[in-house]
């Protein structure tokens, strides 16, 4: 593979990820071991930590600090909970941490400073997961649900989910049907509001 070509395929790995890219996906475009360092050294990718880079000319973000945290988290990982729900543009609280959520069979992954990590053994169903500025995030129901599960804040929670089915994105019947499987405590409180008019 030429350099071009390599550098191409590295860039467009990165552009749909913030400018952020991995080890992995390094040697996925030709870059051995040696010419990622080489390029490191040089300056034209920052290490952001062990496995993670980022091309040193792409622009930052507001949303970089997510970015990092879904990609160091590896494969299945999924932005989750109050996290989500931002990047959903659902409810109003800005998040404390960034939460990530990854198969349990990964639990002894350790997240970096100010990530939430939340282990699940319940595989991602049809349409419980969608892309959001270049990540895999929990899609509205499951993020509303798994805060609500979680002890959030009702009032956040109830928010959300007046939004959520304003906006068209859930569906009060499929979301009372699915908080049934979360418990009475989340069954009752999706109940007390889709009994409502949304906002």
């Amino acid at each position: 593979m030429g350099d071009g070509v390599k550098q191409d395929c590295l860039f467009e790995v990165a552009a749909s990820h913030g400018g952020y890219f991995t080890t992995a996906e390094a040697r996925a475009c030709g870059y051995s071991w040696a010419l990622l360092s080489h390029h490191r050294r040089g300056g034209r990718f920052d290490r952001v930590r062990r496995g993670l880079y980022k091309l040193r000319q792409y622009p930052s973000s507001p949303r970089q600090e997510v970015m990092e945290a879904w990609l160091a988290a590896g494969p299945g990982a999924v932005v989750s909970h109050e996290s989500a729900l931002d990047l959903l543009g659902l409810a109003d609280a800005i998040p404390g941490s960034i939460h990530i959520t990854i198969p349990r069979s990964r639990r002894r992954w350790r997240p970096p400073p100010g990530v939430s990590l939340h282990t699940t053994n319940r595989p991602s169903g049809a349409g419980e997961v969608v892309e959001r500025a270049g990540m895999s995030v929990t899609a509205p129901a499951r993020a509303l649900l798994d805060v609500a599960e979680a002890g959030g804040s009702p009032d956040q929670v109830s928010l959300g989910i007046r939004q959520a089915i304003g906006r068209g994105l859930v569906s009060p019947e499929r979301l009372l049907a699915s908080a049934g499987a979360r418990g009475r405590r989340v069954e009752a409180l999706v109940a007390a509001v889709v009994g409502t008019r949304p906002d």
